[in-house]
């Protein structure tokens, strides 16, 4: 059975589910909201809904209900591979079940005939002014997709209906994840490699081909599995993945959905948190004045930065209370390449793990003093020859997009409605706290 018609048998199955749940028990209340929440940005406020991935602040995330470590011993790899295929990982995402060798093979034939790039985006990344920063060839790159949407098309066609919304929303997804890898190769050697392009070679799985374009030997290609898998989904109230399924509930396609979340991952709070880091990390070695990180000259550089009123990127989480799990999936990686564990600025990043948690909980800068998935990224890009930071979002964009079409693959399904919050005024706020909360007639 074919990843979309076991998709198709899960979807029946699971409806009822939800159906259940508005028609019998839409009443009942599940939290309530603060002051401090509506005018915080509607921190930990339960009011989206996924079965894709769930963040625990001390767990960290669990992906379809495993852990990272878990999930990465479960899949199916390649021979002689560290990590499993982006393949694997998106049958198991979509489905929840993990894939046999048969159910891999027929994704990656899939992926395969999905991955050929329309003509007309390389011309619109090769129109843009020279220095477009390569999140905005991105999204631009995704956005121009549209006009071959199935979904739209479908929408378009008079046979629309929302039952089977879901089936051409699979089809965008699936043609979306399968040729960014592609797209974002070719970003990378047309605006810091003078134009080199290296073509697809379809032999190879999605981690190994992208790592091939991009000209890097391995085990980059392993780093490439396991980073798109670590930086695919995060929950759904990230920047990135809830403005996908905002812009999606509204039934547009997948690529104006997700040309929209690339907008919000581009921003220095969410996926361009990674290059600040490195450039950090660049910054905070010359401070050591050529001397190699111990505990001492770590330790006193770090409070040389917090009593200069400066931050300590890569630290702390919104949700998180723990060392990121994504940070020590990174550090996994590290530690079981013997060359890759050498390089001065990955000793750096292990110094700081060592260090700067103690010196921030001291400090009471922030409430978790422990390393997020950007404290360590950059460095290992870095060693591989990726240095040019500017480029590192559009590595998180490509991982990322495996957790978003996933989500709005199965919002579709389940037909969820258009996300429209309601908005309260200053005056009703200051209203309310005046008379200890909302009086409700």
């Amino acid at each position: 059975m074919s990843l979309k018609e076991t998709l198709r048998r899960k979807i029946e199955e699971f409806r009822p589910r939800t159906q259940r749940l508005l028609r019998e028990f839409g009443k009942v209340k599940i939290d309530e909201v603060t002051i401090e929440q509506c005018i915080g940005g509607g921190r930990d406020i339960p009011s989206l809904v996924t079965d894709i991935s769930y963040l625990d602040p001390y767990d960290g995330i669990r992906f379809r209900g495993k852990s990272i470590n878990e999930t990465f011993e479960a899949l199916p790899k390649p021979p002689g591979a560290l990590y499993p295929t982006v393949e694997a990982f998106w049958y198991f995402l979509l489905t929840g079940d993990v894939p046999s060798d048969d159910h891999v093979e027929e994704v990656l034939h899939e992926f395969r005939a999905r991955a050929n790039v329309p003509y007309y985006v390389y011309d619109i990344i090769r129109a843009l002014p020279v220095g477009t920063h390569p999140m905005v060839m991105l999204s631009s790159a995704v956005l121009s997709m549209q006009r071959d949407s199935k979904f739209a098309r479908f929408y378009n066609s008079g046979t629309f209906n929302k039952r089977d919304a879901w089936a051409y929303m699979y089809e965008d997804a699936s043609d979306l994840v399968a040729r960014l890898p592609e797209i974002a190769a070719f970003i990378y050697r047309y605006r810091y490699r003078n134009c080199d392009i290296i073509t697809s070679n379809p032999e190879l799985d999605l981690g190994a081909n992208f790592a091939h374009m991009m000209g890097i030997a391995p085990p980059y290609d392993d780093l490439s599995r396991m980073y798109f898998i670590i930086h695919s989904d995060h929950e759904s109230g990230n920047v990135s993945a809830h403005t996908t399924h905002l812009v999606a509930s509204a039934l547009s396609d997948a690529f104006y959905a997700y040309s929209a979340g690339l907008n919000g991952l581009a921003g220095p709070l969410h996926g361009l948190a990674n290059q600040e880091v490195l450039r950090w990390i660049m910054a905070f070695e010359k401070k050591l004045g050529g001397a190699a990180p111990t505990k001492e000259n770590v330790t006193r550089a770090l409070w040389d930065t917090l009593d200069a009123g400066q931050i300590i990127p890569g630290y702390g989480h919104a949700v998180l209370r723990k060392t990121d799990p994504r940070f020590l999936a990174q550090r996994d990686f590290c530690l079981r390449i013997p060359e890759l564990k050498e390089d001065p600025l990955v000793k750096l990043v292990a110094m700081l793990f060592e260090t700067a948690p103690a010196v921030l909980a001291e400090h009471g800068k922030i409430r978790n003093p422990w390393p997020n998935v950007d404290a360590h990224s950059g460095a290992i890009q870095s060693h591989y020859g990726v240095k040019e930071w500017d480029f590192y979002t559009v590595l998180f964009g490509v991982g990322r997009s495996i957790g978003c079409m996933a989500n709005i693959t199965w919002d579709r399904a389940l037909g969820y409605a258009i996300e429209r919050p309601k908005s309260v005024t200053t005056s009703m706020l200051e209203k309310w706290a005046a008379n200890g909360g909302r009086q409700k007639h």
